[in-house]
């Protein structure tokens, strides 16, 4: 196991930081008259396993090959959502081993689904982890696809492979520093959002812990309505602005500070993700007004679609109401996602232009067989490899969605439950459909199979699948 001494190396600094992180609801906990040692206890046994790798692999080589960013990548996701679930394990909740990985899986990959079922009496540093946990999730996944998953080639992300000898990226400077400055801007978002979740009439603790789940799109709330708690449209204006924020590609940002400053009216993925959002609130506020007058509701049209199309999870309104035609929307929306490099998750927008970019380039083949016809996404030519990258992802996509939703069947879940909770799990979304797991229903009554096949689901669609997969192939591992 030597040549994995800077993978276990890596994952010792990574639980001594949520070690560290797990004394933050300490705090709380002293605020709020709820003492415990349940995150005391906690953050002991995380600091001392990751001393313990740290400390025994501390002769590491510092590189790493190819094998090695995919186990990186697979075990330190898993490590912190199985060293994250021990809060939730030792506090007052009680909470059996299934419903605190579920929990810490959950918050982890911003999917936002939760066991809680009455989450205005949970404890307040139980509150304050699951929001932590989502803000890292979130800052983890961007650094992750901007800095390794081109590297990996993990399902066309090679697209946004960050090169010194690339001329449109001379403005951008290295992979460290970037790292870096994603920190600072994502924290800085997170700041500015929990000050106008405060302004506009949030007490202090909830703009806190809502500003951590709205920048990651995450969607934990203290709330079993979770936004429509407030009931306040300027909460929700607030929250839909800071959602688009995380939802746009990180790297835009940077650009932005570095001179770009037509970046964010020029970036395809970030135009055709605003289109997307219009045109489906359009579609929507068409729809019910016609046929169901007693729904319509721009607010709440508004509102759950960007929430959804940006596996966020927020809700204001029992949407699953609305008809089977808005639902047949939202599911689409799941699996659709945000942007490349930021926060969200589903599919991405970049993969769907490009595919559609296919679709048509194949139907004008048929039209002119004697014509060559070239693929251009943002002005750059795309070769057959990279758009079968797309594609093999894409179907992969939809196979696991199929073969989780019928595992979840099995276990004893309605149609509804199943289909809609395999959708969100792989699109990291977090509420599902129908009187269970919907807008305001939670995960506590599924049997703990489905937690578990839940789990896999949602570290799957948040690590692009192949990155967990191409661990089980034989092949990879072979010199």
């Amino acid at each position: 196991m030597s040549n994995y001494k800077t993978v276990f190396f890596t994952l010792g600094i990574l639980q001594i930081i949520l070690g560290v992180a797990m004394f933050v609801p300490i705090i709380v906990q002293f605020i709020y008259s709820e003492i415990d040692s349940s995150f005391f206890g906690a953050s002991i046994v995380t600091i001392v396993f990751g001393a313990l790798f740290f400390l025994t692999n501390i002769d590491h080589d510092r590189k790493v090959n190819l094998q090695q960013a995919f186990l990186l990548t697979a075990l330190s996701w898993l490590s912190i959502a199985v060293f994250g679930s021990l809060p939730f394990v030792f506090s007052s909740m009680e909470m059996s081993i299934t419903n605190a990985f579920f929990e810490s899986m959950s918050g982890i990959t911003t999917t936002g689904s939760t066991i809680i079922s009455n989450l205005e009496n949970a404890p307040k540093g139980i509150l304050l982890w699951r929001a932590i946990l989502q803000w890292l999730g979130g800052i983890g996944i961007i650094v992750m696809a901007i800095t390794l998953m081109p590297i990996m080639n993990v399902g066309g992300m090679q697209l946004f492979k960050i090169s010194s000898n690339d001329s449109s990226e001379k403005i951008l400077p290295k992979s460290k520093e970037i790292a870096l400055r994603l920190i600072y801007i994502y924290s800085a978002l997170t700041a500015v959002c929990a000050l106008s979740y405060w302004i506009f009439g949030m007490g202090i603790f909830d703009s806190l812990t809502h500003s951590m789940t709205t920048i990651a799109t995450g969607g934990f709330s203290n709330y079993n309505q979770s936004i429509g708690y407030f009931n306040s449209a300027y909460i929700e204006i607030v929250s839909m602005v800071f959602i688009i924020f995380g939802s746009i590609p990180f790297i835009a940002y940077i650009k932005f500070l570095n001179g770009d400053k037509k970046i964010f009216t020029n970036d395809t993925q970030i135009k055709s993700f605003l289109k997307i959002i219009i045109l489906s609130i359009f579609i929507l506020c068409f729809y019910l007004f016609l046929t169901s007058n007693e729904n319509f509701s721009f607010r709440s049209i508004t509102f759950n679609t960007i929430s959804i199309l940006t596996g966020t999870g927020y809700v204001n309104a029992e949407f699953d109401s609305w008809g089977s035609f808005p639902i047949s929307i939202f599911l689409i929306l799941m699996f659709i996602g945000g942007c490349a490099g930021s926060t969200t998750c589903g599919i991405k927008i970049f993969r769907i232009q490009i595919l559609y970019l296919f679709v048509l380039n194949q139907l004008k083949k048929i039209i002119y067989p004697k014509g060559v016809f070239l693929i251009k996404y943002d002005q750059n030519s795309v070769d057959e490899k990279f758009i079968a990258s797309i594609i093999s992802f894409i179907f992969f996509y939809f196979v696991i969605f199929f073969v989780l939703a019928a595992l979840l069947s099995l276990t004893g879940l309605d149609f509804i439950t199943a289909l809609s909770g395999a959708a969100t799990s792989i699109s990291n979304v977090g509420p599902g459909l129908g009187p269970i797991i919907g807008p305001n229903g939670d995960f506590s009554s599924l049997p703990n199979i489905s937690k578990w096949l839940l789990s896999i689901g949602m570290i799957l669609g948040r690590l692009e699948l192949f990155a967990i997969l191409v661990l089980f192939l034989p092949s990879f591992w072979r010199n």
